[in-house]
């Protein structure tokens, strides 16, 4: 749940056609328009509103949502610091009877030249033996719109590869809370992968490939699907929204924070044999069904209340703007908190949890409507942190002891895992780990 939702753009890719009659989707990239500036140029300048008209034998250059493109290769793996995407799928898969460490190696090998390929805005076969004609031409006509690919392994998959002595103790189980009410069938797993962009065609093209590689090592375990609000739909860049209406992500901490990469990234210099997740991250996964036509019926100001912040602009109830720090002491004329004990920005506070934070980054889920008649909806709660037993643990301990949200919603779907730094030029995710 950034608070900052606007788009970047990365350097341009090649101009590299492919064969047979049609126009790649990585010549539509390149192509410029009468200015001759590449799609990507005219993404991260802003410049292109729409498709713009050239010569009749020559592609329309790309909007800005279609041609921005998140880089496969870096420190980090991307989809953690990524701003919001506008349609996501998460993907829990088991590897299958007797595969292990040789079957893991191939598959991650696979895993990740495709997905390097895909957010390129590259057929999904390109540089495989099979060639562009493996892809199944989802979103030929598209740009990279900001796909991302993020991937990470659970508690399970060392004890499948024979790595149980390099799982760091980040992997521990969660915690029971009281309230939750979790699916088994639809928790944890082998591996997760974590796809998003701002097309819901390249998402499903990414999610088919993904799926398409893990055989004959891996099966799905659960699959669930979000979204967020698209790009452009605000006057300007704001804080998301969830399906309860309100203002959702304004604590997140931020880039600029001098912190913030002891808080959401593994460091370096630990123990050696967990030096492969230098870089990394922990993803704690949640499904929270939101039990909306019992929240509906509050009136607003009520509603405020259980938050502790306006409907309206996210203000806190103590004054202020969205941005403006909650004075969780000031009271009201008649003596009351303004921001009441049990509000839930008041409890999941990083003030109030002796500074334990996390960077939220979920989904917005719509799964139709359930067997009593009531939406199965909510949110694909994905939060980020260098340790969950210091972030999302000791915060859920204490929204679980009283947090005034908690008769609107639903855990029902719980995972953790961890996600290794990201992958340099030539390398595979998880490799430092798998090759050691």
């Amino acid at each position: 749940m950034s608070a900052d939702n606007s788009r970047k753009a990365s350097g341009s890719g090649d101009d590299g056609v492919r064969g047979g009659a049609g126009i790649s989707r990585r010549r539509l990239i390149g192509s410029a328009g009468a200015a001759g500036a590449t799609g990507l140029v005219l993404g991260a300048a802003g410049g292109a509103t729409g498709y713009v008209a050239t010569r009749p034998d020559e592609p329309a250059a790309l909007t800005t949502v279609g041609s921005t493109r998140v880089m496969f290769h870096g420190k980090h793996q991307p989809g953690i610091t990524t701003p919001l995407q506008a349609r996501g799928h998460l993907v829990a898969f088991d590897l299958v009877p007797g595969a292990g460490r040789k079957e893991a190696i191939a598959l991650m090998r696979r895993w990740s030249a495709a997905a390097d390929h895909l957010m390129a805005g590259e057929p999904a076969g390109s540089g495989a033996a099979d060639g562009p004609d493996h892809d199944t031409g989802i979103a030929l006509d598209a740009g990279p719109s900001s796909l991302t690919v993020t991937f990470g392994f659970g508690r399970t998959f060392f004890e499948r590869t024979g790595l149980t002595g390099r799982r760091p103790p980040g992997l521990d189980p969660l915690p029971p809370f009281s309230s939750d009410h979790i699916d088994a069938e639809r928790s944890n797993g082998d591996l997760w992968v974590q796809i998003g962009a701002d097309d819901a065609l390249v998402a499903f093209h990414a999610l088919r490939a993904v799926q398409k590689e893990a055989a004959p090592a891996a099966r799905v375990r659960w699959q669930m699907n979000g979204f967020n609000r698209a790009p452009g739909a605000t006057a300007q860049p704001m804080t998301a929204r969830n399906l309860m209406g309100q203002v959702d992500g304004t604590n997140n901490p931020k880039p600029a924070e001098s912190d913030f990469e002891r808080r959401v990234f593994v460091p370096g210099g630990t123990e050696a044999k967990y030096d492969w997740l230098a870089g990394g991250s922990y993803a704690v996964v949640r499904r929270i069904r939101m039990l909306l036509d019992d929240w509906e019926k509050l009136p607003v100001a009520r509603q405020e209340q259980v938050i502790g912040r306006r409907k309206k602009d996210g203000a806190p109830l103590s004054g202020g703007t969205e941005t403006t720090a909650m004075d969780l002491d000031r009271a009201g004329s008649d003596g009351k908190l303004l921001i009441p004990d049990n509000a839930h920005a008041r409890i999941s506070s990083p003030g109030t949890n002796s500074g334990a934070a996390m960077l939220r980054r979920p989904f917005s889920y719509h799964d139709g409507i359930s067997a009593d008649g009531t939406p199965d909806a909510g949110l694909l709660f994905i939060c980020w942190q260098a340790d969950p037993l210091r972030g999302f643990v000791p915060v859920q301990r204490k929204l679980d002891r009283g947090d005034a949200l908690s008769p609107f919603i639903r855990h029902e779907a719980s995972g953790l895992f961890a996600v290794p730094g990201g992958a340099a030029d030539g390398e595979y995710v998880g490799q430092r780990l798998l090759e050691s």
